[in-house]
């Protein structure tokens, strides 16, 4: 375990995180904390020299933004060695809306007092949250957003995952729908991108029905090669009981990942485990 739950019950949540290496071999790690189902939301940005127990060097209160919370943060590192944090706000009650900002610092803790831009303004039909963010091979970036669509009333918890380009980071080109959920699957009420692998391989949560919102599981899934950022499920079940699964990728071959595991009492903690190289 990485990081405890807040508190006992429903919506008392750590977790969703993302985390990456610093060129000294430490880490940086991002995650979410709720209190709460309709409590209070922020984001933790953490260094640890093993991975494993975790040093808090800034805290990112929604109130900095007029949300009603944040979710799922996603953190990367420049080539020249800045840091890039985009955060999800949402709209206060009653709308079901979210958008994504993003943060710049030279060091993860001078996200405290970062100006923040809006980079995916989401509009009235769709409110966006959880992007995966990363940079490609060719220096470029790229993100994976949870789209949730506001057309319907009470029905705003249905997710897809987009996908979109940058050369910078901040100014974004949108691709469009590239995971969605299956109609009559466990995956069938939403599909939302977690984690993609070098190779392909990539990590996404799902479920069947309204009722289990929160109660996400993690499914497996692929680039299909066939367009930018398109992926396709390839397990007929849930690989894993958890969710927001994130995968980082070590220089000896191995990996480290972290999740958000459910506690019998329906509060939520950060945990973590390290894969070995094979």
């Amino acid at each position: 375990m990485a990081v405890p739950a807040p508190g006992t019950g429903v919506g008392w949540w750590a977790g969703s995180s993302q985390a990456a290496l610093d060129d000294d071999g430490t880490y940086v790690i991002a995650y979410r904390v709720r209190t709460g189902v309709h409590g209070r939301g922020s984001n933790v940005v953490a260094r640890s020299e093993d991975g494993e127990r975790l040093t808090t060097v800034c805290t990112i209160e929604q109130d900095r933004f007029r949300a009603q919370s944040l979710e799922k943060p996603s953190l990367v590192r420049t080539d020249d060695g800045r840091w890039h944090l985009y955060v999800c706000p949402a709209a206060p009650a009653p709308s079901k809306h979210w958008w994504i900002d993003v943060l710049e610092a030279d060091d993860p803790a001078g996200f405290a007092d970062a100006e923040a831009r809006t980079v995916f303004p989401g509009d009235e039909n769709t409110g966006v949250k959880d992007p995966f963010v990363r940079r490609t091979p060719d220096g470029g970036w790229e993100a994976w957003i949870c789209c949730h669509p506001l057309d319907v009333p009470d029905e705003e918890d249905r997710m897809t995952t987009a996908y979109a380009t940058s050369a910078d980071g901040l100014a974004w080109d949108w691709h469009g729908t590239v995971l969605a959920p299956r109609p009559g699957r466990w995956d069938g009420r939403g599909a939302r991108l977690t984690a993609v692998l070098p190779d392909g391989r990539a990590a996404y949560d799902g479920r069947a029905t309204k009722e289990e919102n929160w109660f996400e599981q993690i499914g497996l899934a692929r680039l299909t090669g066939n367009r930018p950022g398109e992926l396709e499920q390839t397990n007929d079940e849930p690989a894993a009981d958890a969710r927001y699964l994130d995968v980082l990728a070590l220089p000896d071959g191995g990996y480290r990942i972290y999740y958000e595991a459910r506690l019998p009492d329906e509060s939520h903690e950060l945990r973590t485990e390290l894969i070995p190289p094979r």
